[in-house]
């Protein structure tokens, strides 16, 4: 198996492999200019060819390090083309994405995009060989006849169409998408400066926890409001037991809260051992139920919807949110209920997620990124000077009545928590984002897995602009607020971003290879786009070192999202796809506290609570699961990203001609990042 492309391992280690060599100098304050010059320092013969030999052994190590860096860049080279080979040609431990890329019009696209590279490449080089290329001289047809004649004709009338005819109507394009690019820079550029503003004023919403305290010293809890706690879930056996154990450990009254465990499992044995955990903590004390539905309409809204239909929940003022794999630490309530006592027309106090496992690999590494830029900059911003962002979908607090007034759960798009946050905003109601408030939960380990949970994430906010744009026009809110949904939150962020993304920087740029009379400027493929990672990477300090990889994966991410964008505008059908996110239920440090505990001797009610989750139930649920057939895991190949590898690679290939250096290198680069992906080599590897 070729080993991951995981380059973390290789830039957070602190040292190589190999025995160690210290060289200790008498006078590190000499420099090599000093050595050069008169005998400054140097007291006798004997000192000058010690420290001579003390350089020697700093210029050695250096040039080692130098070869050691060179040696990881071939034994990289080397183990993509074994990648290749074995799982390319061979097609050995892979199998091909189950999108059935083969079928799309996108990916006929790039295959037609790809041959036509092809033979233009093969073209040039004949003729650049012949002396044809650019040589402003030879561009008459010639008086001659012959085959060389005939074949020079033929690539005059080539470069006449191009000049008259595509190179115009490329450009503009080519111009259109840079505008669009500079004003979503800018766009980026302002929610960075806001952030800054608000470091700098300090601005931070502070939870007021006296205001739950009560007067009557016979209930002190009475001042606590009733919340109602939703734990939507399906077939989430690797996170179900942690989520629900840090959910029924939260700091609130127990005769104030009630737990909802709302499983949608169509697994009979996945239902048994979250119903048993669910019976270990009644038992314990908390106010837990337990619901399942037999028919699964509506996926996740579906489900929320379902469980705020029962009677109950009118004696409940607010519910909060956690997905399976969020593990919100004891005091997230009280963090975040006490800001609805201030602001009466608050409807949604939204936490900041942190991840487990975010340095598992470089796409955890990368995701990282993405995701600090998105709660500490964007949704933080936006809190603060909008009061309004896209509800997360977990690790929020809604008032009740915000909920009901907007309409509640709907099943129309994919996106249920940006729906009904959209709805409440064009009702008035007000959001708060906790940046300080953090939830544990998972970041995706594979790219099949990631790759879906984008899909959706981008095919949804267009399905919900087409179906609230009027709603908004006919709002009775601001026209500033009016705008910025449209313009800013829709069309910027969710349309025009992954459109010349993908536009730009894979379909135009290699285009200018094979049509030279159009062009892209070095600071649009080059400058802008390093300061525009470089200001994402801002809130992820610690992720510098892998700045390039993010350039390169952001670009590579542009064909899922473009394609997950036109899917979700024009109501194809795989905008209505909606797949689990995968988890592997990676320990966080509270588990690990957890089980120490749990390690300690325990009274005989504890061991009696204990063995209600160790059931028969669970018994045989491990035995049945040990009887099953193991199912062998392969990665995937995804056919898009290979196209479009090959076809950056050709263009790169075709940019030599024309001595481009850095369009040479971007195409090169962001080719290999391509092929990376499309290998699958990206993230967990199981092949």
């Amino acid at each position: 198996m070729p080993p991951n492309f995981d380059f973390a391992q290789w830039w957070t280690k602190e040292s190589r492999e190999g025995t160690p060599v210290v060289v200790k100098m008498e006078n590190p304050n000499w420099s090599i200019d000093e050595l050069e010059g008169p005998n400054q320092g140097f007291t006798t013969d004997k000192d000058r060819g010690k420290n001579a030999k003390q350089l020697t052994w700093v210029l050695l190590l250096k040039a080692h390090k130098a070869a050691g860096c060179l040696a990881w860049l071939a034994h990289g080279i080397w183990a993509l083309l074994a990648a290749v080979k074995k799982r390319l040609i061979f097609q050995q431990g892979v199998a091909i994405s189950p999108e059935k890329q083969h079928k799309g019009k996108l990916y006929k696209f790039l295959r037609g995009f790809l041959l036509f590279a092809l033979v233009m490449l093969c073209v040039e080089v004949a003729a650049h060989m012949m002396g044809w290329h650019f040589s402003r001289p030879h561009l008459h047809m010639p008086t001659t006849f012959g085959l060389q004649s005939l074949l020079h004709s033929i690539y005059l009338s080539w470069v006449f169409l191009r000049t008259k005819y595509i190179a115009p109507p490329l450009q503009l394009l080519a111009d259109s998408c840079i505008v669009l690019f500079l004003i979503q820079s800018a766009d980026r550029i302002i929610l960075c400066l806001g952030c800054l503003w608000i470091k700098y004023k300090k601005i931070k919403p502070q939870a007021k926890i006296e205001l739950l305290e009560s007067e009557d010293l016979e209930q002190p809890g009475s001042g606590y409001p009733m919340v109602l706690v939703q734990i939507p879930m399906c077939n989430e056996k690797e996170v179900y037991e942690q989520s629900i154990s840090a959910v029924c450990q939260l700091d609130w009254p127990r005769d104030r809260m009630l737990v909802q465990v709302l499983d949608d499992s169509d697994d009979a044995e996945i239902r048994l051992l979250i119903e048993a955990e669910v019976q270990k903590w009644y038992h314990k004390g908390i106010n837990i139920v337990y619901r399942h539905r037999v028919i699964r309409t509506g996926y996740k809204a579906g489900n929320l919807n379902s469980a705020m239909s029962c009677d109950y929940v009118k004696d409940y003022e607010f519910v909060t949110i956690f997905d399976a794999d969020f593990q919100p630490k004891a005091d997230f309530l009280k963090r975040t209920v006490p800001h609805f006592k201030e602001d009466p027309d608050l409807a949604l106090v939204q936490a900041r997620w942190s991840f487990v496992n975010k340095d598992e690999n470089l796409l955890t590494r990368l995701q990282n990124i993405n995701l600090c830029f998105h709660f500490e900059v964007e949704q933080q911003v936006n809190g603060v000077f909008l009061n309004f962002f896209g509800f997360n979908g977990t690790a929020g607090v809604w008032k009740i009545k915000a909920l009901e007034e907007s309409g509640g759960w709907l099943e129309r798009t994919t996106v249920e928590d940006m729906d009904i946050a959209v709805r409440a905003h064009l009702l008035g109601w007000k959001f708060i984002f906790l940046n300080d408030v953090e939830c544990l939960c998972e970041l995706p380990e594979s790219y099949e897995a990631y790759g879906k949970q984008q899909h959706r994430w981008h095919s949804g906010p267009m399905q919900l602009f087409r179906l609230c744009f009027m709603d908004i026009i006919y709002a009775k809110i601001s026209w500033w607020k009016k705008s910025n949904l449209i313009f800013l939150f829709f069309l910027l962020r969710k349309l025009i971003l992954p459109f010349y993304s993908f536009t730009l920087f894979c379909i135009i740029l290699p285009m200018t290879m094979f049509v030279p009379e159009s062009h892209l400027p070095v600071w649009v493929i080059c400058y802008v786009p390093a300061t525009m990672s470089f200001l994402n990477i801002l809130p992820a300090p610690k992720s510098f070192p892998f700045i390039v990889p993010y350039l390169l994966f952001e670009n590579t991410m542009s064909v899922t999202k473009f394609n997950a964008m036109i899917s979700g505008l024009f109501q194809l059908g795989s905008a209505y796809e909606w797949v689990v996110t995968k988890k592997s239920g990676r320990a966080s440090e509270s588990d690990l506290v957890a089980f120490s505990e749990e390690s300690q001797p325990k009274s005989q009610a504890t061991l009696h609570h204990r063995a209600v989750s160790e059931s028969g139930i669970d018994v045989l649920s491990k035995r049945q699961e040990q009887s099953k057939p193991v199912k062998k895991k392969v990665n995937r190949l995804y056919r898009k990203e290979l196209s479009l590898a090959f076809l950056l690679l050709t263009a790169a290939a075709r940019s030599l001609l024309s001595a481009q250096g850095v369009h040479f290198y971007f195409l090169l680069f962001q080719g290999i990042s391509f092929l990376v992906i499309g290998l699958d080599l990206i993230g967990e590897q199981v092949s």
